[in-house]
C-alpha cells in the first residue's frame, strides 16, 4: 500500500464540511444517498481524464466562483474533415451516450497553450479515455509515440509526428482513421500543469513499477537536469518528481510502452488523491488545482461548462474501481528511417478499434494494464 493512504475513502468526512459544500452546490435535501452523490459530482470529471476531471471539478465550484472559465482557453482541436486521406467517422448509434476523450500532454516547456494546431511540439502523453454507455465505467488507452501508423495525407510515421507536424487536429484524425472510431473531445495540458496539480494536492503516492536512475529534479519543472532516481515500490512525488518520473523511458525495459504505465500510475494517484475527503471537501483546495491547472489547458471549443457540469452529474458515483487502464496494441519494436518505432498489432488495434466503437470495452482484454 502507498505510504499513508488505505483505502480511498477510508478518512471519515467531516459533517460540517460536508454542510458547507452542501450549502455551496445550493441543494438543502437530507437525503443521505442523494447527500453521497452530489459530493462525488466534485471530482467525476477527474475520474474521466486528467484534463476533464479537474476542470469537470471546476465547473463546479464555478457555481461560487466562475473564474477558473476565464483560465481555461478554447481552440478548434477536432479535425475539420477533407482533408487528404482522411475518414468521415461518425459516432456509431450502437454505444449511445458513450463518449471517447482525447487526453494530450504537451511538452513545449514554454508554460503555453495557444499554438495547439500548428504543432511543433510533442505530445508526450496521448491518452484516449472512452466513457461508457450510461456512464458505469472508464477506459483509459495509452498510445505510446513511437506506434509506426499511417497519417492522413502524409507517409506513414510515428504518431507523435502527427500531432508535430499539423497539431491536435492531425493527431485526432490519425486516430480516429487508426481505430475507426469518432472521438468527441479533445483537453490538452502543458507538463507545468501536470506538476502544479500535483504540488496543488500536496504531493501524491505513486507506485514505481521500475526503478531508474537519471540525474536528480529541481525546482525548474520546465528544464530539469535529469529524471530522477526511484527504487521500485511506492514514493511520494511533489510535482517536479512527479513530472521527471513520467517523462523518463530510456532506462525502461520497454521504453515508451512503460513510460505510458507510468503515466497511469500517476493518473490513478492523482484520482485517488483527489477522492479523499480532505480534498474533496475542501473547496479552497479544489479551486486552486482547478485555477492552476486550467491557465495550463486548453479544450475543443465544444467541451462548455455546461457540458462539464453534465458530465459531472452523469458521473456521479464512480470511483477509482470503475476506471481500467490499457496500452494501444503493439507486437514489437523495429528501426526504420524515422527511427526506432513500435509495431502497432493491426489485427488487435482493429478489435480495439470495434469494442470503442460499439462501446464493448467490458469484454476487451488486451493490453490492460495493472495499475496500483
Amino acid at each position: 500500500m502507498p505510504p499513508g493512504d488505505d483505502e480511498i475513502a477510508a478518512e471519515p468526512p467531516d459533517e460540517s464540511s460536508v454542510d458547507r459544500v452542501e450549502a455551496l452546490l445550493g441543494d438543502e435535501s437530507d437525503e443521505q444517498p442523494k447527500k453521497s452523490r452530489r459530493l462525488k459530482v466534485l471530482i467525476v470529471a477527474l475520474v474521466a481524464l486528467l484534463a476533464v476531471i479537474v476542470i469537470g471539478v471546476g465547473s463546479v465550484v464555478a457555481l461560487v466562483d466562475y473564474g477558473v472559465d476565464h483560465h481555461l482557453t478554447r481552440a478548434a482541436l477536432l479535425p475539420t474533415g477533407g482533408a487528404p486521406g482522411q475518414r468521415a467517422v461518425a459516432r456509431n448509434p450502437v454505444a449511445g451516450n458513450a463518449q471517447n476523450i482525447l487526453l494530450i500532454g504537451s511538452d513545449s516547456r514554454a508554460g503555453s497553450v495557444t499554438d495547439v494546431q500548428g504543432g511543433g511540439g510533442n505530445s508526450d502523453v496521448i491518452q484516449l479515455v472512452h466513457i461508457s454507455r450510461g456512464d458505469h465505467k472508464i477506459s483509459v488507452v495509452d498510445f505510446p509515440r513511437d506506434l509506426y501508423v499511417a497519417i492522413p495525407g502524409f507517409p506513414m510515421n510515428k504518431i507523435n509526428w502527427a500531432y508535430a507536424r499539423g497539431g491536435a487536429p492531425l493527431l485526432v484524425a490519425t486516430m480516429q482513421n487508426l481505430l475507426g472510431v469518432h472521438i468527441d473531445h479533445v483537453a490538452q495540458i502543458d507538463f507545468t500543469g501536470f506538476a502544479d496539480l500535483t504540488n496543488d494536492l500536496g504531493g501524491v503516492d505513486v507506485y514505481v513499477r521500475q526503478g531508474f536512475s537519471e540525474g536528480k529534479t529541481n525546482s525548474d519543472v520546465t528544464n530539469p537536469p535529469g529524471f530522477g532516481s526511484w527504487t521500485t515500490g511506492w514514493h511520494h512525488m511533489d510535482g517536479a518528481q512527479a513530472l521527471g518520473f513520467v517523462r523518463e523511458r530510456h532506462q525502461l525495459t520497454e521504453g515508451d510502452i512503460d513510460r505510458g504505465r507510468d503515466e497511469q500510475e500517476w493518473l490513478h494517484a492523482v484520482i485517488k488523491k483527489l477522492m479523499k475527503p480532505s480534498v474533496l471537501l475542501n473547496p479552497f483546495k479544489l479551486a486552486s488545482a482547478t485555477n492552476d491547472i486550467a491557465k495550463y489547458a486548453t479544450v475543443d471549443k465544444g467541451m462548455s461548462v455546461g457540458y462539464l457540469d453534465g458530465m459531472a452529474v452523469h458521473l456521479a458515483g464512480l470511483n477509482g474501481s470503475d476506471i481500467t487502464y490499457y496500452t494501444a496494441p503493439w507486437s514489437g519494436f523495429a528501426t526504420n528511417a524515422d527511427g526506432d518505432v513500435d509495431v502497432v498489432n493491426m489485427p488487435q488495434m482493429k478489435l480495439l478499434g470495434r469494442a470503442l466503437n460499439r462501446d464493448e470495452m467490458a469484454g476487451y482484454t488486451n493490453g490492460e494494464n495493472d495499475i496500483h
